[in-house]
């Protein structure tokens, strides 16, 4: 495909993979390979349609050359000159044509020829190839050595082998459907997720999602100035607030209100299961369940809040709180009362989840931080979704807790959100620029807390043995007075 260009014109077409910028890798958005090939759609589709009006013009000058037929034997001047010029303009549109044609069906064969490849390497990543790859050990080499945890290439490559294969111990027939569902859709094997989640959760109470209620608890003024920065510092406010809390900041841009959703990451710690919607159990709920729950208490914190109907909202999530971030913008509940513009997530496993087309998505992953990779799937190269993965190494801080490992610290992301503003590259540009569009150049804003409560899990059933069965009674009998007397009886009353 890189060598196919219109004749006489400039260099071949070509497809560039992800940009470097410094220590960032940019996959994704307006520079990413699908948005370059949709570019290419489009223009294979006017390719297409200069071919039409060409092959209109090529018939009409075939009708002019068969009305000049007739004159091939007047005057050369008039005759036979006026035939083999309109005949030669004939071809020449035909070769235009053609070539036109050529060129935009060679588009498409590269769209497909790129699609499939993508579907066989997703698959193929599924089932563990690349683990045993030198690139990939010769990272995991380097990363073990500022951390003894497995970086996000090797979570991501080993999660989809890991899960199909508890999906096939615990259910065998969900297995065989998720593995037709994986190779249909050319997508991961993290479509096993749900299904394990499905095939053991009915024996699992405390992981079934339970309704959420929500408490407000205060409002107060912030300043805040709208940045990726800006965002990710209230991600670490609204965490160390308290167990099961979000925020809802309201920002005023040049008169219309726009509004930001602020979920935690992980609070671990508590009663797995417990109160807290953000324990380790909300991780299940949300690739599982695809947060339904804390979609329904975000929603209610919105109104609660003032938000009117088709208010534009960002939201933005740490770790796990960037998987209910996503899931808001894939609720079609949500999205039918608030317009999502923007998400941001940090350390968060979300390929397999499929926003809206109309909302604009920024990841921030970091080569050493494992988290991302547990969902099994890379984030999709879509025009809508841009990935950004960080490579300075990172190590614990002296005096800190290891954790679960230092990629994963909400400080590296934080970090990381300034050098994307500072950065030229033309898809982080395209998402930045969305992001101001929402919330302006920020200034004071009001934000408001909630505190999210699990309802506790139903009572379950109590077991009943089997009923007794009934055994077989004796017919009534008389009293002694008026029973009567046998034969036998009577001689031995006798000679008693």
């Amino acid at each position: 495909m890189g060598e196919v260009t219109p004749s006489g014109s400039g260099g071949p077409i070509q497809l560039t993979g992800p940009a470097m910028d410094g220590g960032l890798e940019i996959r994704g958005g307006v520079g990413g390979i699908s948005f370059q090939l949709e570019e290419l759609m489009g223009g294979a589709e006017k390719l297409d349609a200069a071919a039409e009006e060409l092959a209109a013009v090529e018939v009409e000058v075939r009708r002019i050359w068969e009305d000049l037929c007739r004159y091939q034997d007047e005057a050369r001047p008039t005759g036979t000159a006026a035939l083999i010029g309109v005949g030669e303009a004939q071809w020449s549109v035909q070769a235009v044509r053609t070539e036109l044609q050529r060129v935009s069906q060679q588009v498409r064969d590269c769209k497909r020829d790129y699609e499939t490849a993508e579907a066989w390497e997703g698959f193929s990543r599924g089932m563990g190839g690349g683990l045993t790859s030198t690139e990939t050990l010769g990272r995991q080499a380097v990363d073990l050595g500022l951390g003894f945890v497995p970086n996000r290439e090797v979570a991501e490559l080993a999660t989809g082998p890991l899960a199909m294969a508890a999906l096939l111990a615990v259910s065998p027939e969900r297995f065989f459907v998720a593995l037709g569902v994986d190779m249909a859709a050319g997508r991961h094997v993290a479509s096993a997720v749900p299904l394990l989640n499905g095939a053991a959760g009915s024996s699992v109470r405390i992981l079934q999602p339970r309704p959420v209620t929500v408490d407000r608890k205060e409002t107060l003024s912030v300043e805040f100035d709208g940045s990726l920065a800006a965002l990710l510092e209230r991600a670490r406010v609204i965490g160390e607030r308290g167990e099961g809390y979000v925020e809802v900041i309201e920002v005023d841009n040049g008169g219309q209100k726009a509004y930001v959703v602020v979920i935690p990451g992980t609070q671990a710690g508590g009663e797995l299961g417990g109160a807290n919607p953000f324990d380790e159990a909300g991780i299940v709920e949300g690739l599982g369940h695809r947060s339904a729950e804390v979609n329904a208490a975000v929603l209610e914190a919105l109104r609660a809040t003032g938000a009117e109907k088709g208010s534009p909202v960002v939201a933005v999530g740490y770790s796990q709180g960037g998987i209910h971030a996503m899931n808001l913008a894939a609720d079609e509940l949500f999205l039918s009362e608030y317009d999502m513009k923007y998400v941001l997530t940090a350390g968060s496993p979300v390929g397999g989840i499929v926003p809206d087309a109309d909302v604009t998505a920024l990841h921030l992953e970091h080569r050493q931080d494992w988290v991302p990779g547990t969902d099994g799937t890379p984030n999709p190269d879509a025009g809508n979704r841009v990935t950004v993965t960080l490579n300075n190494p990172v190590t614990t801080p002296e005096g800190d807790e290891f954790g679960i490992g230092p990629g994963h610290r909400l400080s590296n992301y934080t970090g990381g959100a300034r050098l994307v503003a500072e950065s030229d590259d033309p898809s982080l540009m395209a998402s930045t620029a969305v992001l101001a569009g929402v919330l302006g150049a920020g200034g004071t804003a009001t934000a408001t807390r909630f505190a999210l409560t699990r309802t506790k899990p139903p009572e379950p059933a109590s077991v009943r043995g089997p009923e007794p069965t009934p055994m077989p009674q004796s017919p009534p009998q008389p009293p002694e007075a008026d029973r009567p007397v046998s034969s036998g009886s009577r001689y031995a009353e006798r000679h008693r």
